[in-house]
């Protein structure tokens, strides 16, 4: 008659006192830089303007440009760039 005893394995062993501590500081450090790298990814797949953004973006460039304009065609500020050119180009 065969008796069968049944093998047990040794329960895993847990590291004890500060190991432990690390393991516990390293797996909430890996844990942090994985919820960072995914927010950051999404972040990069968010990047860039809309259509709305791009529409407002071009009118407040427009106006941009027309407000300078009127400033670089009134009759102050051009004769002063007209006085500066005229230095430059009588200095050499």
């Amino acid at each position: 008659m065969t008796v069968h005893v049944a093998r047990v394995r040794p329960a895993a062993r847990r590291p004890a006192g500060p190991a432990r501590r690390i393991r516990g500081l390293l797996r909430r450090r890996v844990d942090w830089l994985t919820v960072r790298a995914r927010r950051l990814g999404g972040a990069r797949a968010d990047a860039g303007m809309t259509t709305a953004e791009y529409a407002v973006g071009t009118v407040a460039a427009c106006a941009f440009a027309a407000l300078l304009y009127k400033v670089v065609t009134s009759g102050v500020v051009s004769g002063a760039l007209s006085e500066l050119l005229n230095r430059a180009l009588h200095a050499v």
